[in-house]
């Protein structure tokens, strides 16, 4: 009996514990590579540039307490995207596209105030993980292969929950990753297509 009322202590203690710690979140993303003029294959290939995609991206969220600090792992469905260059001097055109997946994981500080708004800041890490890479265009019959890549990340947004809601919000935030990936064309290296992408997000939060 003894031991039944330690264990229902224990959870008891728990529950209260971390309540109200974990926060979902369910958005949509646009993620806009950088503008870098990205030369590849000595020359060759020069102005290689990612266009935009849009995906769905969940996230969970974890607050230490009451100390406004938390940490998010962003994840996603798939982004597409299409890769654009000129070729031999020759004009702009599709050469190549691929899908990849950006988990990102920041540590972030929440500004609290008086008001349904709560701003934030992080920074942190991010990967990308890439695969179904084709060759179009001028390159299409040659092998593409990009490598996953690792770099830094930032964001900045805010979450607002209206007064009468329990425990729903809305949030939008931006990020910023600097991070590129080494290419491989038919086995050799030409270069890195540095995508240093910016993040919108928008959409539903919800805290436990």
């Amino acid at each position: 009996m003894l031991k039944k009322v330690l264990v229902l202590a224990l959870l008891a203690a728990s529950s209260a514990t971390f309540a109200g710690n974990w926060q979902v979140k369910v958005g949509g993303s646009v993620l806009a590579p950088s503008k870098d003029d990205n030369t590849l294959a000595n020359g060759l290939v020069t102005n290689a540039q990612a266009d935009h995609a849009f995906s769905f991206t969940p996230s969970i969220e974890y607050f230490f307490g009451d100390s406004g600090i938390s940490t998010e792992l962003l994840l996603a469905t798939p982004f597409k995207h299409d890769v654009t260059a000129n070729v031999g001097g020759g004009a702009s055109e599709k050469i190549a596209s691929f899908k990849h997946l950006p988990p990102t994981l920041t540590v972030k500080y929440n500004f609290k105030n008086s008001t349904g708004f709560t701003p934030y800041i992080g920074v942190g890490a991010t990967a990308v993980i890439i695969w179904g890479e084709k060759t179009k265009g001028s390159l299409e019959g040659t092998t593409l292969k990009a490598e996953n890549a690792y770099g830094v990340a930032g964001q900045v947004g805010f979450n607002f929950q209206p007064a009468d809601a329990k425990n729903w919000g809305v949030f939008a935030d931006v990020r910023y990753a600097d991070v590129g990936s080494d290419l491989k064309l038919n086995g050799q290296k030409i270069g890195t297509l540095d995508v240093n992408p910016w993040v919108y997000t928008i959409g539903y939060s919800y805290r436990f």
